[in-house]
């Protein structure tokens, strides 16, 4: 199903600093948080889901502490680091109930680096619980319509392609581009229940160096 894609080598990921494991318990997880705008919102508006925001940018991320600080919310664990490693060292299989990578960097020079063509991508869907989602979004016609063949072609997994409303204001990047009025886009991406990777039984490393 997934063959045509390399596999991630999960075993050589180097714990991020400072790592700290977390519980084997449902959550949500946000790629790329930013300065936080989206997880703060989202734990202000969903109290009962706990919500981890990655940001390996150090100016990004001591903005959405700040932010984190001002409006506190027990649901909600900022995290600074790269999401590949500490995603690999603190997930438990199927442990995630949604995902959100909003307005990720284009790439333009290295496709190979866009989620959906990473072999990465397949060790997140082995951490996403059954019918759980993935939301992408982006501002980049061309981002989502290479996603969709992914998804289609590689992943050949279930989406809802949605165009974002206009007065949409999750992220500091949606904002300015809707202003801009930008089409905006998002895919709804579904794990079914039957659905299998390569990484399904790869417990979490849990900080442990890389052999």
């Amino acid at each position: 199903m997934i063959m045509q894609i390399r596999q991630f080598q999960a075993q050589r990921m180097v714990a991020p600093r400072n790592f700290q494991a977390i519980e084997n318990t449902p959550i949500a997880v946000e790629i790329g948080a930013g300065k936080g705008k989206h997880a703060v919102l989202f734990s202000q508006q969903h109290p009962q889901t706990t919500l981890y925001a990655i940001e390996r940018t150090k100016e990004k991320f001591d903005a959405m502490q700040k932010q984190h600080q001002l409006e506190p919310s027990l649901s909600l664990h900022p995290v600074h680091a790269d999401a590949l490693p500490w995603i690999t060292h603190a997930l438990y299989p199927a442990q995630v109930e949604q995902f959100f990578i909003l307005y990720p960097n284009p790439e333009p020079h290295n496709p190979a680096q866009r989620w959906l063509n990473m072999p990465f991508f397949e060790f997140i869907l082995s951490r996403l619980q059954s019918e759980g989602q993935i939301t992408l979004a982006s501002n980049i016609p061309e981002y989502i319509e290479e996603a969709e063949q992914q998804l289609k072609q590689v992943w050949q997994l279930p989406y809802e392609k949605q165009v974002i409303a206009s007065d949409s204001a999750r992220t500091h990047f949606e904002v300015k581009y809707l202003q801009r009025g930008e089409l905006c886009q998002q895919l709804i991406i579904r794990k079914p229940a039957t659905y299998q990777t390569r990484f399904d039984a790869f417990q979490p490393l849990l900080g442990q160096a890389a052999t």
